[in-house]
């Protein structure tokens, strides 16, 4: 992103902020918002980030301990021989593990932002208030998540096949 992209966005941002702030103000219930924000960073801090972090570690890899027998593609260019510290261990490596990281995230917004109605009790007694269905629709964005992860990850494996064969 160019400088002065990053600033547009910048400029963009503390004035959507600064709306969002008077539409507050403007409602008068600051209690209400202040208990809402309160809840919202309780369950970031004792729900969302431990998952993320606990994901992040199961599918991200973590470092090894001891020595690493054998053949090992290291920083170093070419197979390194003989014992290494510090050999990553993990399912998503290399090239796939940026998208998976960014669909995990994709994904997990949707879900949060999906949770209030996936969740609902029963039928609502106007059945215009939530007219769609919502579980059919939550799965559609996150299988376009997938199909988009993959498509990605496609790419990337045929431009480095691409770059090996030149």
């Amino acid at each position: 992103m160019s400088g002065y992209a990053r600033w547009a966005s910048g400029v963009l941002g503390v004035a959507l902020m600064g709306v969002g702030v008077t539409l507050v103000v403007g409602t008068g219930d600051m209690g209400s918002v202040a208990v809402w924000l309160a809840g919202a960073i309780v369950l970031h801090d004792g729900l969302i980030a431990p998952l993320v972090l606990g994901a992040g570690l199961l599918w991200g890899g973590t470092r090894a301990r001891g020595p690493v027998r054998g053949p090992v593609r290291g920083p170093v260019r070419g197979p390194v021989r003989g014992p290494v510290r510090g050999r990553v261990r993990g399912s998503v490596r290399g090239r796939v593990r940026g998208p998976v990281r960014g669909a995990f995230t994709v994904a997990g917004c949707l879900t949060m932002v999906a949770l209030p109605v996936l969740l609902r009790p029963g039928t609502p007694a106007n059945s215009s208030v939530l007219p769609l269905d919502y579980v059919r629709g939550w799965l559609l964005s996150l299988g376009a998540v997938v199909v988009v992860t993959g498509a990605v990850i496609g790419v990337r494996v045929l431009r480095r096949g691409q770059r090996l064969r030149s």
